[in-house]
């Protein structure tokens, strides 16, 4: 994505997004990590914190925006759609705080629930 300012352009990766999104999201109550549904047998795998970027997708729209997608697994016992209000609130946050890029949408998706 391409940010541009009075004193130049600033290039920032998919991977940069991932990852802030991907913290953001597992520092929310509730949530037990980023989930990753394997293609071989499709299961639903908790990832671990090196690999949580592979929960979450970024696309960039034309308008400049930025749209993210997180596949999580909650913890149970916990309201899911407070859950996932506070996923939404806190990622598009702290993602536009940290990169100025302003955010459309979080898509949440509960993977699965650890018991």
């Amino acid at each position: 994505m391409k940010l541009n300012s009075e004193k130049g352009e600033i290039n920032i990766t998919s991977e940069v997004f991932t990852n802030i999104a991907g913290v953001a999201a597992t520092n929310c109550y509730g949530v037990k990590g980023m989930a990753m549904r394997s293609k071989t047998d499709g299961l639903v795998h908790l990832l671990r914190r090196e690999s949580m970027g592979k929960g979450v997708k970024v696309y960039q729209n034309e308008d400049g925006t930025v749209s993210i997608e997180l596949h999580i697994i909650v913890e149970n016992g916990v309201n899911l759609v407070a859950v996932c209000r506070s996923i939404m609130s806190e990622v598009r946050y702290v993602v536009t705080k940290n990169t100025g890029a302003q955010v459309s949408a979080v898509d949440v998706f509960v993977d699965s629930m650890v018991i």
